[in-house]
């Protein structure tokens, strides 16, 4: 093996899915290319693990449906995803609204050949359905899709069924939801940590329990950060701000004990709007996450 191999192996590959199709407020849709054309971005990207690959756009058809479109480049975000996996470097989605994860861990799952543990970090629940839904707004249906409910365009993308198993399932940090996704999800058995336990119980021990649930799905697991879980304080730049939210101490505490633990196969970060960052915060913050990664992919070289 050469070592140019073994570089290859142990390296992170950024996939950028620009869509805002399934928020009110689309302007995620320029998140990964402003992103990439940060100053955040170049101090990272001269990292010899690091490189950017493709960035993926929703089609631009007007006689396709919000819907029809965000299937489409949910389909293209699963190859992308199956190749880099097979290619043997670490994905990193970066977002995009929250409804390109149902592309995201399609392509994980058809990969691994089974349905995959999940711990979904976010302010909200993102699991309506057409039915449920009060806003119709695809970005907050992407957890009930890939657990099998919801438009049948947005299923079966990966495997047939299920993309993520339930009882290997975690929302943490939920302060914001209605009680239609709240029953789906506990009719499921998913397990959600939301903001008050946190506060009881401290947010690494919520973290320990977290991990332990997401880590025992035999075929791995993902982490997917959509950045409202944070404070808008400390994270502006983000497509539906809630107040009250975690801090960065905490989400670098997660993703760098995350990344360590064996199983994980990708890590998504989204919901990332420009026109609401201030100063390049928010950017900096993610490009600070990246960093908080990047030992434990090095570990991975040559495995």
């Amino acid at each position: 093996m050469t070592s140019s191999t073994q570089k290859k192996l142990s390296h992170l590959r950024v996939i950028g899915a620009a869509s805002g199709l399934g928020a009110q407020d689309q302007a995620c849709a320029d998140g990964p290319l402003a992103f990439h054309h940060s100053q955040a971005w170049h101090q990272i990207e001269r990292h010899p693990l690091v490189d950017w690959g493709r960035t993926l756009f929703a089609p631009a058809a007007d006689h396709l449906s919000a819907t029809a479109r965000i299937a489409e480049l949910c389909q293209q975000l699963a190859d992308e995803l199956e190749l880099a996996l097979r290619d043997k470097v670490f994905p990193l989605v970066i977002g995009g609204d929250h409804s390109v994860a149902i592309g995201t861990w399609s392509g994980v799952a058809r990969f691994a050949g089974a349905p995959l543990g999940l711990l979904w970090i976010d302010a909200h629940l993102d699991s309506h359905t057409p039915e449920t839904s009060y806003s119709g707004a695809v970005h907050g249906m992407p957890l009930a899709c890939l657990l099998g409910r919801g438009d049948k365009r947005l299923l079966n993308i990966g495997l047939s069924g299920a993309q993520v198993s339930a009882a290997h399932c975690v929302v943490l940090g939920a302060r914001s939801y209605e009680p239609e996704e709240l029953e789906f999800l506990q009719q499921q058995g998913v397990r959600i940590i939301d903001s008050e336990e946190i506060l009881q119980r401290g947010f690494a021990a919520c973290l320990e329990e977290a991990g332990k649930i997401v880590a025992g799905a035999p075929a791995g697991f993902g982490v997917t950060l959509d950045l409202d879980v944070l404070d808008p304080q400390l994270a502006p730049g983000v497509g539906s701000p809630e107040p009250d939210g975690l801090g960065a101490r905490e989400i670098r505490l997660a993703l760098r004990q995350l990344a360590a633990t064996s199983g994980l196969r990708a890590l998504e970060i989204v919901e990332y709007n420009p026109d609401r960052d201030r100063d390049g915060l928010t950017a900096r913050l993610i490009s600070g996450l990246i960093g908080e990664i990047l030992p434990a992919i090095a570990g991975r070289g040559g495995k």
